[in-house]
Parts: C-alpha cells; sequence; structure tokens
C-alpha cells in the first residue's frame, strides 16, 4: 500500500498539469463514446486492479439531477468538524482535474493522480473503458490506498448504470432533486430519470430521499424504496424543511430542531443542507449536531452562487456593480436562480450565459427572464460543444428577455454593464464549464 499525501489547498488553483493532461487525453481515446453506461467494464478493470472498491472507508453515495454536489460539500464540511478524515469524489470540475478526487480533506496532488492514472492505463492494456469509468478506477484505487475514515461519493450520471455504483452497500444514499437533464441516456420523463438515480438504493440501508417538485417523481422514488428494502427517509412522508428568517427548520422522526442558514446562499440550498444533515446523522448520530453546525458554515463549493472578488470579470464591471458566477443549466436551476433573485433583489440585472449544445436553454432561462434587463450570450471558451451563439440568442429572446447581445468574451459581456442604470448585479451561468474557465482567469 503506498500512502500518498493530499495537496496543500493553496490560496489560488495552480495551473493544470501538462503531464496530466496527456494522461487524460490518452485515456479519453479509448472508448469511441464519451458516455456508454454500463458496469461490465469497470467490474473488469477493477477486478485487474485488486478490487479497490471492496477496500474503501464507508461510503456516503449521492445522486440526484441538481444538488448532489452542495450535498457533498456540506457533508465533507460536517464530517469534518466531527473531526473524521473525509475522501471526496465530484464531477465536472472547474479548473483541476484533481478537484474530482479529495483525499482525507484536499485535492489530490498531481504525483499521486499521475501515480494512479498510469496504473490503470497499464492494466487496462488498451482495452475499451469509457473516460468517466477508468478515471473513476483510478480514484478508488487512491481512496482503497490513502487511509481515511469515510468517503462521499458523487454519482456522475444517472445511477443505476454509473460507474460509481459498483458499492456493494454503503452506509447511506441521498438522492436529490430530479429534473430534465442527459435525457439522451436517461430517458425523456422525469419519472424515467428517476428510475435510473434510484438504482443506488441498496436494502437495509438509509436512503434519505431529498424535495422532489414533481409528483410522479415522488412516486417513482417511494416505489424504488419499497421494492429495494432501502430503510427510507423520504421528504414529506418521513421529514420536512421548513425556511425560517434566519435559517431552517428540520423535521424528522416527530421532533424538530432549527438551523443557522447554511454559507451557501439560496433557498435550494436549505433543501441540500438538511438532505446532508439526515445523511450525517447516520454516521455521527444523535451527538453530531455541533459538527452539523458547524459544517452547515463552513462548506465550500465554487461555481454555485459564487460572488467573485477579483479578477478581470470584476474589473470589467461597471464601478458598484456585484459580479456573481453558477454553474446551472437546467430548468431546476434556472427556478432556483430566480428564486435566489427574489429573495435577494438588486436590479439592473445583467446575465451572462454561456450553454452546451445538449442543454434546453428556453427551459433554464424562462424563469429568469422577467429579472433580467439584458443577457449577453458567449460561446464557452475551449469547448466544441458549446451551443452557437446565434441560436443561443434566439432561445432567449424567446424565453423572454427583449435585450439580448452576443459577445466574445466574458469581460466584454460584463463591460455591458457600464450601459445600464445601476449599480446593479451581473450573473455569469448557463454552465459548469463556463465557470470553470471563469474561476481559472478570476481566482
Amino acid at each position: 500500500m503506498t500512502a500518498f499525501p493530499a495537496a496543500e489547498a493553496p490560496p489560488e488553483a495552480p495551473l493544470p498539469s501538462p503531464a496530466i493532461d496527456r494522461a487524460l487525453q490518452r485515456l479519453m481515446a479509448l472508448h469511441p463514446k464519451k458516455i456508454d453506461l454500463s458496469l461490465g467494464r469497470m467490474y473488469r478493470l477493477l477486478g485487474e486492479l485488486g478490487n479497490p472498491h471492496l477496500k474503501l472507508p464507508p461510503v456516503i453515495h449521492v445522486a440526484g439531477t441538481n444538488g448532489k454536489g452542495s450535498t457533498v460539500a456540506f457533508l465533507k464540511a460536517m464530517l469534518g468538524a466531527a473531526g473524521l478524515h473525509v475522501h471526496t469524489y465530484t464531477s465536472p470540475h472547474l479548473v483541476r482535474f484533481n478537484e474530482r478526487i479529495g483525499l482525507a480533506g484536499a485535492a489530490i496532488g498531481d504525483d499521486a493522480l499521475a501515480d494512479v492514472l498510469d496504473r490503470c492505463e497499464q492494466v487496462n492494456g488498451g482495452q475499451p473503458i469509457t473516460f468517466f469509468e477508468v478515471t473513476t478506477c483510478a480514484a478508488f484505487l487512491a481512496f482503497a490506498e490513502v487511509p481515511a475514515d469515510m468517503l462521499v461519493l458523487e454519482v456522475g450520471l444517472g445511477g443505476r448504470l454509473d460507474a460509481t455504483n459498483v458499492i456493494e452497500r454503503p452506509v447511506a444514499t441521498a438522492i436529490t432533486r430530479i429534473s430534465m437533464d442527459h435525457m439522451q441516456f436517461l430517458g425523456d420523463t422525469l419519472a424515467a430519470i428517476a428510475g435510473e438515480k434510484a438504482g443506488i438504493l441498496k436494502a437495509g440501508v438509509p436512503a434519505v430521499i431529498g424535495p422532489q417538485p414533481d409528483a410522479e417523481v415522488r412516486r417513482t422514488l417511494a416505489e424504488a424504496v419499497a421494492r429495494t428494502g432501502a430503510d427510507g427517509r423520504i421528504h414529506g412522508r418521513d421529514w420536512t424543511v421548513d425556511p425560517l428568517a434566519d435559517g431552517f427548520r428540520l423535521t424528522a422522526g416527530g421532533s424538530a430542531r432549527t438551523f443557522a442558514a447554511p454559507v451557501l446562499p439560496g433557498r435550494h440550498q436549505l433543501d441540500n443542507a438538511a438532505t446532508a444533515v439526515l445523511c450525517a446523522d447516520c454516521v455521527l448520530g444523535p451527538c453530531g449536531d455541533g459538527a452539523i453546525r458547524a459544517g452547515l458554515a463552513q462548506a465550500v463549493w465554487p461555481g454555485r452562487l459564487q460572488r467573485l472578488s477579483h479578477g478581470p470579470a470584476v474589473s470589467a464591471a461597471a464601478p458598484g456593480w456585484e459580479v456573481w458566477l453558477d454553474g446551472g443549466h437546467n430548468d431546476s436551476a434556472g427556478e432556483a436562480l430566480a428564486a435566489w433573485l427574489e429573495a435577494a433583489p438588486l436590479r439592473p440585472l445583467l446575465l451572462v450565459v454561456g450553454m452546451l449544445e445538449s442543454k434546453e436553454p428556453t427551459a433554464f432561462l424562462s424563469p429568469l427572464a422577467r429579472h433580467a434587463d439584458a443577457i449577453a450570450v458567449l460561446h464557452i471558451p475551449a469547448q466544441e460543444a458549446s451551443f452557437p451563439v446565434a441560436a443561443l440568442a434566439d432561445h432567449a429572446r424567446a424565453a423572454g428577455i427583449a435585450r439580448v447581445e452576443t459577445v466574445g468574451s466574458v469581460a466584454e459581456a460584463v463591460a455591458l454593464s457600464a450601459g445600464l442604470a445601476g449599480p446593479g448585479r451581473v450573473l455569469i451561468t448557463g454552465s459548469l464549464y463556463l465557470a470553470g474557465a471563469v474561476l481559472a482567469e478570476n481566482g
């Protein structure tokens, strides 16, 4: 066993490693499809690697469309505040691939990452395997070889056939809000997507089902809990979360607890925070409230309603304007951002939007339209799959936004704030890939 030290967390993210980038490019070429949901290739390579997925610390497995990354961030902070060493696995990354693999509290270091990637590449021997599958195997190698008390594991896509779903018996599972996303892989109805997400449920394992606005999703998930024999804790049946003026009330098991507002802003984060609290209860027990409260105040999740404080984008804004960043990209994310704007109004609002061509821009932008005084649309830097700018502009108009501008860069977009009566707010959104590009330039 090789114990790799985790990298120190720097004040600003270092540049990606060229050697690691080359290794990742080679791994991307091993399978013609970027996404090909199956577990057979995972079990083959894991077996050849000595089955590291069977040597992991206790796992909390988190699925969902919206909010699963925030839930992971809350759990990491809560369990860390309890004195536990916590591994995390999330995707996609924003700036560096290392962000995906958290070893005992910090992103994996370059040497450790290069080592596990090389071992997976060598053992795989050029056989077909998707990029996410082989890098998940690499993550499992690192998690198995570096001591920790817990692993909080985020599903990549779906659940039933996701590469992470080789974990036989997690200590808890969670399913956050289900929305229309990745329909070409998961199905074209919310019920079908929910059924795929429910594939992580295991008999006898606590399953925290977060708030679901859609009745069909609620029914599908409740049926899956009953069918699998999971120990269900279903929102609306077994627990509720209610906003308070300065926090939220969580009612479960016949008792209510109140918590201060989490550090991550937005009404939707109360749902994610409450889901994380119930998962943390499964590990920490009734004496964990102190750590849970500390975790709610300390969680960090970049690119999700993050206010930028420096960099070219901030410098380009008109005096007194706030610049915010969020990677939201589907209808539920648009609704969550609209709710945040209603709760914290500041006008005028300039939207800066780039999206992937696989997304539904009108569905995302429609909830935001009534808040936006103008929108600037752009191509996501270095992203071939970016939505064509002219077509994205048409979607913005279809969503009901009157003033639509096409621009060549984020800085050019933000500079349009000078032409609006202010001070106001700039919200850069539409894609985690855009968020990553912005953070790479703006710390």
